[in-house]
Protein backbone atom coordinates (compact mmCIF):
# COMPACT_ATOMS: atom_id res chain seq x y z
CA UNK A 1 0.00 0.00 0.00
CA UNK A 2 1.56 3.23 -1.18
CA UNK A 3 0.45 6.61 0.09
CA UNK A 4 -0.77 8.69 -2.83
CA UNK A 5 -0.39 11.61 -2.56
CA UNK A 6 2.65 11.28 -0.29
CA UNK A 7 2.23 11.90 3.41
CA UNK A 8 3.23 15.20 4.94
CA UNK A 9 5.16 15.48 8.19
CA UNK A 10 4.32 17.53 11.22
CA UNK A 11 4.48 17.70 15.00
CA UNK A 12 1.67 16.69 17.31
CA UNK A 13 0.37 19.46 19.53
CA UNK A 14 -2.51 17.55 21.11
CA UNK A 15 -5.17 14.91 20.51
CA UNK A 16 -8.61 15.65 21.92
CA UNK A 17 -12.28 14.68 21.68
CA UNK A 18 -10.96 11.33 20.44
CA UNK A 19 -11.23 12.16 16.74
CA UNK A 20 -9.36 15.47 16.56
CA UNK A 21 -5.66 16.31 16.58
CA UNK A 22 -3.90 19.65 16.39
CA UNK A 23 -0.60 19.57 14.54
CA UNK A 24 2.01 21.93 13.16
CA UNK A 25 3.53 21.15 9.77
CA UNK A 26 7.23 21.51 9.00
CA UNK A 27 6.33 24.76 7.24
CA UNK A 28 4.77 26.13 10.42
CA UNK A 29 1.15 25.69 9.35
CA UNK A 30 -1.26 24.98 12.21
CA UNK A 31 -3.91 22.39 11.31
CA UNK A 32 -6.68 20.43 12.99
CA UNK A 33 -6.88 17.00 11.37
CA UNK A 34 -9.00 13.87 11.75
CA UNK A 35 -7.75 11.17 14.12
CA UNK A 36 -9.18 7.87 12.77
CA UNK A 37 -8.66 5.83 15.93
CA UNK A 38 -11.24 4.98 18.59
CA UNK A 39 -8.71 3.51 21.03
CA UNK A 40 -6.64 5.17 23.71
CA UNK A 41 -3.55 5.24 21.45
CA UNK A 42 -1.56 4.35 24.54
CA UNK A 43 2.22 4.52 23.98
CA UNK A 44 1.92 5.44 20.32
CA UNK A 45 1.86 9.22 20.49
CA UNK A 46 3.53 12.04 22.39
CA UNK A 47 3.00 15.78 22.31
CA UNK A 48 5.77 17.27 20.22
CA UNK A 49 6.39 13.94 18.50
CA UNK A 50 6.55 13.47 14.76
CA UNK A 51 3.38 12.59 12.86
CA UNK A 52 2.54 12.04 9.21
CA UNK A 53 -0.79 12.88 7.66
CA UNK A 54 -2.61 12.65 4.35
CA UNK A 55 -4.09 15.88 3.04
CA UNK A 56 -7.42 16.14 1.22
CA UNK A 57 -8.48 18.83 -1.20
CA UNK A 58 -12.13 17.77 -1.03
CA UNK A 59 -14.09 20.99 -0.33
CA UNK A 60 -16.86 18.94 1.36
CA UNK A 61 -14.53 17.77 4.10
CA UNK A 62 -14.63 19.64 7.39
CA UNK A 63 -10.99 18.81 8.18
CA UNK A 64 -8.10 19.11 5.71
CA UNK A 65 -6.24 15.93 6.60
CA UNK A 66 -6.12 12.53 8.26
CA UNK A 67 -3.53 11.38 10.77
CA UNK A 68 -1.82 8.25 9.39
CA UNK A 69 1.50 7.54 11.15
CA UNK A 70 3.03 8.45 14.48
CA UNK A 71 6.50 8.19 15.94
CA UNK A 72 6.05 6.49 19.31
CA UNK A 73 7.81 7.44 22.55
CA UNK A 74 9.90 4.27 22.01
CA UNK A 75 11.10 5.55 18.62
CA UNK A 76 8.96 3.15 16.60
CA UNK A 77 6.53 3.94 13.81
CA UNK A 78 2.83 3.17 14.30
CA UNK A 79 -0.02 3.38 11.84
CA UNK A 80 -2.75 5.02 13.90
CA UNK A 81 -5.35 4.93 11.13
CA UNK A 82 -7.14 1.73 12.11
CA UNK A 83 -9.09 1.72 8.83
CA UNK A 84 -5.84 0.80 7.06
CA UNK A 85 -5.67 -2.64 8.72
CA UNK A 86 -8.37 -4.31 6.63
CA UNK A 87 -6.97 -2.86 3.41
CA UNK A 88 -3.51 -4.14 4.33
CA UNK A 89 -4.85 -7.59 5.11
CA UNK A 90 -6.86 -7.71 1.87
CA UNK A 91 -3.72 -6.79 -0.07
CA UNK A 92 -1.69 -9.45 1.75
CA UNK A 93 -4.37 -12.11 1.26
CA UNK A 94 -4.50 -11.51 -2.47
CA UNK A 95 -0.69 -11.56 -2.68
CA UNK A 96 -0.47 -14.86 -0.77
CA UNK A 97 1.61 -13.27 1.99
CA UNK A 98 -0.50 -14.88 4.73
CA UNK A 99 0.49 -18.47 4.01
CA UNK A 100 -2.03 -19.98 6.43
CA UNK A 101 -4.89 -18.43 4.42
CA UNK A 102 -3.56 -18.93 0.90
CA UNK A 103 -5.41 -20.80 -1.81
CA UNK A 104 -8.90 -19.38 -1.41
CA UNK A 105 -11.23 -19.21 -4.41
CA UNK A 106 -13.30 -16.27 -3.22
CA UNK A 107 -13.02 -13.33 -0.84
CA UNK A 108 -16.02 -11.57 0.67
CA UNK A 109 -15.96 -8.65 3.10
CA UNK A 110 -18.27 -7.51 5.90
CA UNK A 111 -20.32 -10.72 5.86
CA UNK A 112 -23.10 -10.92 8.43
CA UNK A 113 -22.90 -13.86 10.82
CA UNK A 114 -23.42 -14.98 14.39
CA UNK A 115 -26.06 -14.80 17.09
CA UNK A 116 -24.90 -11.32 18.16
CA UNK A 117 -25.48 -9.73 14.74
CA UNK A 118 -21.83 -9.30 13.78
CA UNK A 119 -20.05 -8.65 10.51
CA UNK A 120 -16.86 -10.58 9.90
CA UNK A 121 -14.04 -8.70 8.20
CA UNK A 122 -13.31 -11.44 5.66
CA UNK A 123 -15.00 -14.64 4.59
CA UNK A 124 -12.65 -16.73 2.47
CA UNK A 125 -14.13 -19.49 0.33
CA UNK A 126 -12.05 -22.64 -0.03
CA UNK A 127 -12.88 -25.90 -1.82
CA UNK A 128 -13.46 -27.59 1.54
CA UNK A 129 -15.48 -24.74 3.12
CA UNK A 130 -15.25 -21.15 4.30
CA UNK A 131 -12.92 -19.44 6.77
CA UNK A 132 -14.17 -16.49 8.81
CA UNK A 133 -11.38 -14.00 9.56
CA UNK A 134 -11.61 -11.18 12.09
CA UNK A 135 -8.88 -8.49 11.92
CA UNK A 136 -7.61 -6.31 14.76
CA UNK A 137 -5.06 -3.50 14.40
CA UNK A 138 -2.26 -3.58 17.01
CA UNK A 139 -0.27 -0.46 17.91
CA UNK A 140 0.42 -0.87 21.64
CA UNK A 141 4.14 -1.30 22.33
CA UNK A 142 6.27 -1.00 25.45
CA UNK A 143 9.78 0.05 26.42
CA UNK A 144 12.55 -2.58 26.32
CA UNK A 145 10.44 -5.37 24.80
CA UNK A 146 9.57 -6.42 21.24
CA UNK A 147 6.20 -7.78 22.42
CA UNK A 148 3.14 -5.72 21.46
CA UNK A 149 -0.30 -6.11 23.02
CA UNK A 150 -3.98 -5.81 22.19
CA UNK A 151 -6.22 -4.02 23.08
CA UNK A 152 -5.07 -0.57 24.20
CA UNK A 153 -8.47 0.11 25.82
CA UNK A 154 -11.37 -2.02 26.98
CA UNK A 155 -13.27 -3.43 24.02
CA UNK A 156 -16.60 -5.18 24.44
CA UNK A 157 -16.85 -5.30 20.65
CA UNK A 158 -13.59 -7.24 20.49
CA UNK A 159 -14.82 -9.73 23.07
CA UNK A 160 -18.08 -10.13 21.14
CA UNK A 161 -16.16 -10.98 17.98
CA UNK A 162 -14.18 -13.64 19.84
CA UNK A 163 -17.40 -15.17 21.17
CA UNK A 164 -18.83 -15.27 17.65
CA UNK A 165 -15.67 -16.90 16.28
CA UNK A 166 -15.68 -19.45 19.10
CA UNK A 167 -19.26 -20.43 18.28
CA UNK A 168 -18.28 -20.99 14.64
CA UNK A 169 -15.28 -23.09 15.64
CA UNK A 170 -17.44 -25.31 17.86
CA UNK A 171 -19.69 -25.88 14.84
CA UNK A 172 -16.74 -27.07 12.78
CA UNK A 173 -16.31 -23.85 10.79
CA UNK A 174 -12.81 -22.46 10.38
CA UNK A 175 -12.50 -19.28 12.44
CA UNK A 176 -9.42 -17.03 12.58
CA UNK A 177 -8.43 -14.06 14.73
CA UNK A 178 -5.77 -12.16 12.79
CA UNK A 179 -3.74 -9.40 14.46
CA UNK A 180 -2.43 -6.83 11.98
CA UNK A 181 0.54 -5.37 13.84
CA UNK A 182 0.94 -1.82 12.59
CA UNK A 183 3.99 -1.12 14.73
CA UNK A 184 7.67 -1.47 13.88
CA UNK A 185 10.22 -3.25 16.08
CA UNK A 186 7.82 -6.00 17.15
CA UNK A 187 8.40 -9.77 17.20
CA UNK A 188 5.36 -11.05 19.12
CA UNK A 189 1.85 -10.14 20.26
CA UNK A 190 0.00 -10.93 23.50
CA UNK A 191 -3.40 -10.08 24.98
CA UNK A 192 -3.29 -6.98 27.18
CA UNK A 193 -4.90 -8.59 30.22
CA UNK A 194 -3.79 -5.69 32.39
CA UNK A 195 -6.02 -3.38 30.31
CA UNK A 196 -8.96 -5.66 29.45
CA UNK A 197 -9.04 -8.94 31.40
CA UNK A 198 -12.39 -9.84 29.84
CA UNK A 199 -10.90 -9.68 26.37
CA UNK A 200 -7.94 -11.82 27.44
CA UNK A 201 -10.31 -14.40 28.94
CA UNK A 202 -12.44 -14.39 25.78
CA UNK A 203 -9.32 -15.00 23.70
CA UNK A 204 -8.34 -18.00 25.82
CA UNK A 205 -11.88 -19.40 25.53
CA UNK A 206 -11.83 -18.88 21.77
CA UNK A 207 -8.54 -20.73 21.42
CA UNK A 208 -9.90 -23.58 23.53
CA UNK A 209 -12.90 -23.71 21.18
CA UNK A 210 -10.64 -24.09 18.17
CA UNK A 211 -10.20 -20.53 16.91
CA UNK A 212 -6.87 -20.01 15.12
CA UNK A 213 -4.86 -16.96 16.18
CA UNK A 214 -2.40 -15.40 13.75
CA UNK A 215 -0.30 -12.23 13.86
CA UNK A 216 1.43 -10.54 10.95
CA UNK A 217 3.72 -7.55 11.19
CA UNK A 218 3.83 -4.55 8.88
CA UNK A 219 6.72 -2.65 7.38
CA UNK A 220 5.93 1.04 7.78
CA UNK A 221 7.34 4.21 6.30
CA UNK A 222 5.92 7.55 5.18
CA UNK A 223 6.02 6.12 1.65
CA UNK A 224 3.79 3.12 2.34
CA UNK A 225 2.88 0.08 4.42
CA UNK A 226 2.77 -3.64 3.77
CA UNK A 227 2.32 -6.81 5.79
CA UNK A 228 5.46 -8.86 5.44
CA UNK A 229 6.00 -11.54 8.10
CA UNK A 230 4.36 -13.74 10.66
CA UNK A 231 4.89 -12.89 14.32
CA UNK A 232 4.68 -15.06 17.42
CA UNK A 233 1.45 -15.06 19.41
CA UNK A 234 1.89 -15.37 23.19
CA UNK A 235 -1.28 -16.61 24.84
Amino acid sequence: MQFDPPLEEGRLLRRYKRFLADIETLQGEALTIHCPNTGSMLNCMAEGGRVWFSRSNDPKRKLPGTWELSETPQGRLACVNTARANALVAEALRAGTIAELAGFAGLRREVRYGAENSRVDFCLDFAHGSAFVEVKSVTLGFDATPVAAFPDARTERGSKHLRELATLARQGVRAVQLYCVNLTGVEAVRPAAEIDPRYAAALREAVDAGVEVLAYGAELSPAGIRLSRRLEVIL
